[in-house]
């Protein structure tokens, strides 16, 4: 299956390191122009030299929606939009008595309120086009109980993958899709990697046997499953979240 994005811009979030510089450089790769963002502007410098060109390195915080309107008015329209940016924000599970206010929102904010936001500042564009692909990097957390035990992240992927379902529907009728990706456990960043660690090696023999394909996930799984659904392979896909994560 030859997928070919020629002529296609795309917006790319979460974009220093892990599944969403995968998934900028992938697009990146088969013809896109990507505009690649990340609140980790370090991170971000040797972007711009990747892919041919294809790739422009913005930094923004997305949070901030003055951030992302800006963003869009700059270098919009796009016909492509995949959300990875996220994460738990360097924050472990703790008990429910512990968790501040702050702390909630800092989850919820990138996760699930930016998702909303971006959504927002990229649809006029789709609209006026006819077209359009919107992707959310969720997670098995928003599908089940999260691993890390952090209930705001729980609670952020299990709404963005309910706001997928509503903006598919409301955005359908535009020729526009929206859809999500539920990643298994990947070793993509930080984060992840801290995650890894702390399993210990009994921890992680354990983790390995309840997934069907004894392996982790790695970035390219993630982007392989993100870029059929934003091609023309997949126009009638709409509304779904789909699990990578070797088989449960």
């Amino acid at each position: 299956m030859i997928i070919d994005f020629t002529g296609k811009r795309a917006l790319v979030t979460g974009a220093a390191h892990g599944i969403g510089r995968g998934i900028a450089e992938a697009l990146a790769a088969d013809g896109a122009q990507v505009i690649a963002t990340d609140i980790l502007a370090e991170k971000l410098t040797d972007l711009d030299a990747s892919q041919g060109g294809r790739i422009t390195a913005i930094a923004a915080d997305l949070t901030v929606k003055s951030d992302i309107t800006a963003l869009v008015a700059a270098h919009g329209p796009f016909d492509i939009l995949v959300h990875s940016a996220g994460g738990v924000r360097g924050q472990v599970g703790r008990p429910l008595e512990d968790i501040s206010e702050a702390d909630w929102h800092a989850i919820v904010g990138i996760n699930m309120t930016a998702s909303f936001l971006l959504a927002q500042a990229v649809a006029p564009g789709m609209k006026k086009a006819g077209s359009g692909r919107m992707v959310f990097i969720s997670s098995g957390a928003g599908l089940g109980v999260s691993l890390t035990g952090i209930q705001a992240y729980a609670a952020a992927k299990a709404g963005e993958i309910g706001l997928t379902r509503q903006l598919a529907h409301e955005l359908g009728p535009f020729g526009i899709t929206v859809n999500s990706v539920a990643p298994g456990f990947v070793r993509s960043n930080p984060a992840s990697e801290a995650q890894w660690q702390s399993y210990g090696e009994e921890g992680q023999k354990a983790l390995l046997s309840r997934i069907a394909m004894r392996r982790l996930g790695q970035v390219s799984d993630i982007a392989n499953a993100v870029l059929f659904l934003v091609s023309d392979k997949a126009p009638w896909i709409n509304g779904q979240t789909l699990p990578v994560d070797g088989g449960k």
